[in-house]
């Protein structure tokens, strides 16, 4: 089979495509037929040799944690009925809460047959991988913000992926989003999908907008997805009382990890506190997918490749170009 490794750690081109045997699934696996591999921030930093004390890869190794495909084999002990089923899942080696994003990016993938989520045929491969991971981690966060009507919710790193889901789902709960992104394009898609205001954090002052959008009492609810100095900007103006959830890392770590002065009664959440044994992760998949299914979410899918140019998917992660996914075709 073909796919895509990281040769040693550098730079995108790094990545390059080889000849590999075709895996075979062990006991409780099954061997999905990929049509759509997922490309994550994580990936780049991976790639870059950051990280591995966290996530142990050494290379050559394989990246991407979320495919979407056809069940090809099954293995020992897994229902028969996958067989030829349309599914989205982490590869056997990713999962929420552990393991490393690995295996991916190739034209056949192992995945843990618990993991599966069969895709309904009126959602494409594409829009499947999207969700892997952003459809299950936008809804534990929505939920866990418990939106209401008419609070003002601030949504940072809005033009990435769970970015552009959360705005959708905080606008559909009536809420009065402000959506904080990087560059014309990105502003311009969060208000097509329900921002009711757009800030500029690259531009000096954006945090002040933010304030005087909300009339001076700050947002209710922070949505944070960039984290490093740019979150600790967004947890600064939260209004009293509001709730603070941080569960990116675009700036460069979480921004609940920074040491900053206590925000009032603030109450803030991590990424790591959604992430308990009771969460049902497979429910949340379930549920975003029928949502995309009946046409009441879109994923925005900014930019895709074929699998030979993994390194230019890469490259255009890092420059901050991407909107919304990046998915590699296979």
């Amino acid at each position: 089979m073909r796919a895509v490794q990281a040769t040693a750690f550098g730079g995108p081109e790094v990545l390059e495509v080889r000849e590999l045997p075709n895996p075979a699934p062990g006991a409780d696996e099954v061997l999905v037929e990929v049509a759509a591999a997922d490309v994550m921030f994580l990936d780049t930093k991976l790639r870059s040799g950051w990280g591995i004390d966290f996530f142990p890869v050494q290379p050559p190794y394989v990246p991407g944690g979320a495919v979407a495909g056809t069940v090809g084999e099954v293995g020992a002990n897994v229902d028969p009925s996958w067989l030829g089923k349309r599914v989205m899942t982490n590869t056997a080696a990713s999962g929420i809460g552990g393991g490393v994003p690995t295996g991916g990016y190739a034209e056949k993938a192992l995945a843990k047959a618990e993991s599966l989520t069969e895709v309904p045929d009126t959602v494409t491969s594409q829009q499947a991988v999207a969700l892997v991971h952003d459809g299950r981690t936008s809804l534990a966060v929505f939920d866990r913000a418990a939106i209401q009507p008419g609070e003002w919710v601030l949504i940072t790193a809005a033009g990435g992926g769970l970015g552009t889901l959360l705005t959708q789902y905080a606008h559909h709960a009536g809420a009065k989003v402000i959506a904080a992104a990087r560059g014309e394009s990105k502003l311009e898609l969060a208000a097509r999908l329900g921002a009711d205001s757009v800030v500029d954090y690259s531009q000096s002052g954006w945090a002040d907008q933010v304030y005087a959008a909300t009339g001076g009492s700050g947002p209710h609810v922070v949505l944070d997805g960039a984290g490093g100095a740019l979150g600790a900007a967004a947890l600064s103006i939260t209004a009293n009382g509001g709730r603070f959830l941080g569960y990116g890392t675009a700036a460069g770590s979480f921004a609940t990890d920074i040491d900053v002065e206590p925000v009032r009664d603030v109450q803030v959440i991590g990424l790591f506190d959604l992430q308990d044994g009771a969460t049902d992760w497979q429910s949340f998949a379930r549920r975003a997918l029928a949502e995309v299914a009946a046409g009441r979410l879109e994923t925005v899918v900014g930019q895709s490749y074929p699998l030979a140019e993994a390194a230019q998917a890469h490259a255009a992660i890092e420059a901050r170009a991407a909107v919304g996914r990046t998915v590699l075709m296979v």
